[in-house]
């Protein structure tokens, strides 16, 4: 049966997984990875500053925020805030009477926790692209992504690291 809320629970799953997301940035990329892995998200994704943003990914976010399911603690670094998100006692209950599923989730999740932002926005960007041949889409991300000097040797990281994902 599907749920209202299957959408909201994939999103805490993946927090818990995760065993908490540190960065808005990080938590939008992760979900589009997963995504474009093929993983059952719904949201819709646009091209935006920091690659691809969903708005109804931010959404979710607040309501599983405000429902209890998951905490965002705004912390204070020396020139910015860095938003970090925890599963709840709550959001935990939550997902023992959730029937969401997804598969060979924690795995990629584990694995793009340790990845910075920065390099999860490259991966995302290229992910973005992927419709184009290789070099295309290489050409794309530069364009694109000019002000983040991403070099060669982050791209061929970001090409590895993809084919990993995809194992």
């Amino acid at each position: 049966m599907f749920s209202l809320l299957d959408n909201h629970a994939k999103l805490v799953k993946v927090i818990a997984a995760s065993e908490g997301i540190v960065g808005r940035k990080k938590l939008q990329k992760i979900i589009y990875i997963m995504k474009k892995f093929g993983l059952p998200f719904e949201e819709k994704y646009t091209f935006y500053f920091y690659g691809p943003y969903s708005e109804e990914l931010s959404l979710r976010i607040e309501e599983i925020t405000n429902l209890g399911f998951v905490s965002e603690v705004k912390e204070n670094k020396s020139n910015y805030y860095q938003y970090r998100y925890q599963v709840t006692e709550q959001g935990e209950d939550f997902l023992k009477h959730s029937h969401t599923e997804l598969p060979l989730m924690e795995s990629i999740v584990h694995e793009m926790k340790e990845q910075s932002s920065r390099f999860l926005e490259l991966v995302a960007t290229m992910l973005y692209f992927d419709h184009l041949p290789k070099h295309e889409m290489e050409q794309k991300v530069q364009e694109v992504k000019k002000k983040s000097n991403y070099t060669p040797e982050d791209i061929q990281e970001a090409w590895a690291f993809i084919d990993r994902l995809q194992k």
